[in-house]
């Protein structure tokens, strides 16, 4: 059976507290890589449905019982050449749409096994610093200027 080619357009979803306490996910394919939600788009999706269906795959929350939220910011990369078999021969680049979530406070998640080992609350500083993906930890780092001006999507 072959697997769906996967469309070069992805979103980050910080989950985050008032606090600045983010939560992270472990990966299943790489130990020791840890990141927020993220995940490429379906044909057919737009961005907040990707981010919704996203945050419920990986953690098990519904974006609508909290208060999610378009950053309106963009981070184009370089698919990590491990990981180029996903996408349609050629593509080499990725286009990522950061969201937030915010949570009232720290809580327990339903983890996708198949995609993630373990997820950990951390203080914002400690998140970003963890972050494999350099775009994941830019964004962790902008949470404090975040807080507060963020209308829900």
């Amino acid at each position: 059976m072959q697997t769906k080619l996967k469309i070069p357009i992805s979103v980050l979803v910080v989950i985050h507290t008032p606090q600045l306490e983010v939560l992270l996910l472990e990966r299943t394919d790489h130990p020791g890589y840890w990141q927020s939600v993220t995940g490429s788009q379906n044909e057919g999706e737009t961005l907040e449905q990707t981010a919704i269906r996203e945050l419920a795959e990986e953690t098990g929350l519904d974006a609508a019982a909290y208060r999610l939220c378009d950053w309106r910011l963009q981070n184009r990369y370089e698919i990590f050449p491990e990981w180029r078999w996903r996408y349609p021969p050629g593509v080499t680049e990725n286009t990522e749409h950061v969201f937030g979530l915010e949570l009232p406070a720290p809580m327990p998640v339903r983890i996708a096994p198949r995609e993630h080992l373990a997820f950990s609350w951390l203080p914002w500083e400690n998140a970003a610093q963890r972050c494999f993906s350099w775009s994941n930890a830019a964004a962790i780092r902008e949470l404090p200027d975040r807080i507060g001006r963020c209308k829900s999507t």
